[in-house]
């Protein structure tokens, strides 16, 4: 029961960053906002090879601050859970774009070892690809957010198994080429 207790606490906690992480993708769809390609690295190179490539949008990272914030603000809505804190809203609406900021940036740290190693756009680069977003995220809300470390360690646990399964199923449905 306590087991369960704290990976439905790591779910709920991480949610915005979740989220934020993987709403770029949707955001590129969408009319109006699908030409809007401005690439975060400005097409900057590092030893001959993109900073981050194209796929890093400005769209991107403001979507996901956005609905990073959205979720938080719709989790303090509705409530929090035992390991989590009590925040008033504007804290959450805080954490969770901060939340979303950091899975974003995560995301991009991530790339820019991809673009250096040769990795290629798109492929997978396992558990880099499964944890990057996580990290990232955790970082930059935890001046705000303290969480104990069983909490943190299931936030870890539980999205590192979200992001492979999502991944295996976008794979199953022809969106994704690698199934990790």
């Amino acid at each position: 029961m306590i087991i369960f207790s704290y990976i439905s606490a790591a779910l709920w906690l991480f949610l915005p960053g979740g989220a934020a992480n993987a709403v770029p993708v949707l955001a590129s769809k969408l009319p109006g906002l699908r030409n809007w390609q401005t690439p975060l690295d400005g097409g900057k190179s590092f030893r001959g090879r993109r900073l981050l490539g194209d796929n890093k949008t400005l769209r991107g990272v403001l979507a996901g601050v956005l609905t990073g914030a959205i979720v938080a603000g719709l989790q303090h809505a509705i409530g929090t859970t035992a390991h989590l804190p009590a925040l008033s809203l504007h804290t959450a609406l805080i954490v969770g774009a901060l939340m979303g900021l950091g899975a974003l940036l995560g995301d991009a740290v991530e790339s820019f070892f991809k673009r250096q190693r040769d990795v290629r756009p798109g492929s997978g680069w396992f558990p880099f690809d499964q944890i990057d977003y996580i990290i990232g995220g955790l970082l930059l809300s935890y001046p705000l957010v303290h969480p104990s470390w069983q909490v943190l360690v299931s936030v870890i646990g539980a999205w590192f198994g979200i992001h492979l399964v999502t991944v295996y199923i976008c794979y199953l449905l022809g969106i994704r080429d690698h199934p990790i």
